[in-house]
């Protein structure tokens, strides 16, 4: 009995020291600047970025956002159409200003949202808790209100986390989501190996936190997980890693194919055919069983980035957004 009871407190021993190094000695390492994302930011024009607007979080955080209006001054279906933006990985709200710009003229109202612990929206890298996202787009839906039907737009990282909110408690807020080239699961067959050399991953810290978090314990969810490729100007402006919390709630959750099938508004899906991130052939057939048949688009000869800063990707982005 005694040498059971020994081998059993050998094992749990060794499971915490292992547990206790994935977590000190296991969070993402170095990652060389990509240029393929880095280097078309300075050719893009920033000149007439709006001023920031802000709005109160239930809990007190002030988030930032960025209003476009509608271009002329005739009423029409596009311009009563709001189309709510969310960046991507590490980036803010004006690194969307061309696209949200190209949507204005268009004809749409656009807001794009300094997502919390991005840009001008609370600590950056930081959450305080999975699901607290989502809570901010319903307070930003309920303090600047719109008279009329509204898309959710996501790039990238962004994309996915709309997947997760059209996938949850909070999906009436919208009543269509265009997800553009996003990030579905580190597992799923659209990843491209390393990610493409966007995202270093700390996976043992990534590991060993998700087994806390199963059991209730969250104390060391402020540490970082991922790190990203930016270069030296790009890291002054953004977000270079997320904390478990952040990396956990600005994305699908790991059911990802339980999100496609949750959702119950109207989907597209817009990527190039060049993206070196994500393999964008494979998107329709992981969206084969949601609720309302997805209409994949893919757009020739445009890289990741590309989809939200190449002129050529707009026309598929403003057709999704008035199919």
């Amino acid at each position: 009995m005694n040498k059971i009871a020994n081998m059993i407190l050998t094992t749990a021993a060794i499971l915490v020291v292992m547990l206790a190094a994935a977590i000190a000695l296991g969070g993402p390492g170095p990652i060389a600047a990509l240029d393929s994302i880095n280097a078309p930011f300075s050719k893009a024009d920033f000149s007439d970025v709006p001023a920031a607007r802000h709005f109160m979080a239930r809990d007190g955080t002030r988030l930032a956002w960025l209003h476009y209006a509608p271009a002329g001054d005739t009423v029409t279906a596009d311009s009563r159409r709001r189309i709510v933006l969310v960046h991507g990985s590490s980036a803010r709200a004006r690194s969307m200003h061309p696209l949200a710009r190209a949507l204005a003229r268009a004809g749409f109202t656009v807001d794009a949202l300094d997502m919390r612990g991005h840009g001008d929206s609370g600590p950056r890298g930081r959450a305080d808790h999975v699901g607290q996202l989502e809570d901010d787009v319903a307070d930003f839906m309920q303090a600047v209100p719109h008279d009329g039907p509204s898309t959710l737009a996501g790039f990238s990282s962004g994309g996915g986390f709309v997947l997760r909110l059209a996938g949850g408690m909070h999906q009436d807020l919208f009543d269509r989501y265009l997800l553009l080239a996003p990030f579905l699961h580190h597992a799923a067959p659209t990843q491209r190996p390393d990610n493409g050399g966007w995202v270093s991953v700390g996976l043992p810290r990534l590991i060993a936190l998700g087994m806390l978090n199963r059991i209730g314990i969250r104390a060391w969810n402020h540490l970082p997980v991922l790190r990203f490729g930016l270069n030296d100007v790009a890291r002054e402006s953004l977000t270079g890693s997320y904390d478990y919390t952040l990396a956990t709630a600005f994305r699908p959750r790991d059911d990802y194919r339980g999100d496609i099938r949750r959702a119950r508004k109207p989907m597209r899906i817009v990527a190039g055919t060049q993206d070196e991130l994500f393999d964008s052939s494979r998107y329709a057939a992981e969206f084969a069983d949601a609720a309302h048949p997805v209409t994949v688009t893919l757009v020739e000869g445009v890289n990741h980035i590309g989809l939200t800063l190449d002129e050529r990707a707009y026309p598929a982005i403003v057709a999704a957004c008035r199919d």
